[in-house]
């Protein structure tokens, strides 16, 4: 064709196929398509006939070889600069600035096309399995982390809380909540008919409106200085009589008498302390 023209990215060298229109576009300044340059077509036109041998004006270059080997791409390729932009110098901040502003350009249209691609449909199947068995795992979970707090609040619950714990491995227990508990009163005092023993009396109030479980006592003796002599921890069975059911818990508003006999024949004490936790 007589009108056909060819210009070459001076960057990276890619042979773009240009018309006369689209060069008088911008005065003949173009954009790269492959690596953004901006340059100036129509200085960078060049002939993919190689000129005959004997002409001594031939253009000492590649091309005077013979036909080159070149990435021949359409005019499509080529964008016009914006109207008001100078050629940047390649790797210039100018140049990087107008490459950041053609990838803003497209961002919408690269993010439209990715969100139009239709979900895989294994993916789809998968979801639909995997989201209800991860809900039940967590309602799972988090009934038998309260389980105790759920049978003292809701009794009816408890058969079917023990049940799911017998599968699980788990055990089903009196609300265990020493904030709920206080000691009413409590006495120490030596036992008169044998000596080195004490007696410890002492009432468990349970303030609460639900079943709260057996504490342990921590029990310290002191001396005048109210240092520590000796201190013991006591476990429900150490201070409940074995007929009571320790399991089911003191009942709401309920009371607990506490009465132990303590061998001190081997310290010198002159107080003491009572501590009720849950270990």
């Amino acid at each position: 064709m007589a009108d056909e023209l060819f210009t070459r990215c001076p960057e990276c060298k890619t042979v773009f196929r240009v018309t006369e229109p689209q060069l008088a576009l911008r005065q003949g300044q173009v954009r790269c398509g492959h690596c953004r340059t901006i340059f100036n077509g129509r200085d960078e036109l060049i002939a993919l006939d190689p000129p005959a041998q004997d002409d001594p004006d031939a253009p000492l270059d590649e091309l005077a070889a013979g036909p080159p080997t070149v990435t021949l791409r359409s005019a499509h390729a080529l964008d016009p600069p914006p109207s008001n932009a100078a050629s940047p110098v390649p790797g210039s901040s100018a140049s990087r600035a107008d490459e950041a502003s053609v990838d803003v350009q497209d961002y919408e249209n690269r993010f439209a096309w990715a969100a139009r691609k239709p979900a895989s449909r294994l993916w789809k199947v998968l979801g639909a399995i995997a989201i209800p068995i991860l809900v039940a795992a967590l309602v799972v979970q988090a009934i038998v982390h309260y389980r105790d707090a759920l049978a003292a609040h809701f009794p009816r619950t408890k058969p079917t809380l023990a049940a799911l714990c017998s599968v699980l491995g788990c055990k089903v227990q009196a609300l265990r909540n020493a904030g709920e508990l206080s000691i009413e009163a409590s006495d120490l005092r030596e036992d008169p008919a044998h000596k080195g023993l004490l007696i410890l009396s002492a009432t468990i109030r349970n303030r609460a409106a639900v079943p709260i479980g057996y504490p342990h006592l921590e029990l310290t003796l002191t001396d005048a200085s109210d240092q520590v002599v000796v201190r013991r921890a006591l476990a429900p069975a150490d201070y409940v009589s074995g007929t009571v059911d320790t399991s089911a818990g003191i009942a709401a508003h309920g009371e607990v008498p506490v009465r132990l006999f303590i061998d001190a024949s081997a310290t010198t004490q002159a107080g003491y302390r009572i501590y009720l936790f849950f270990p």
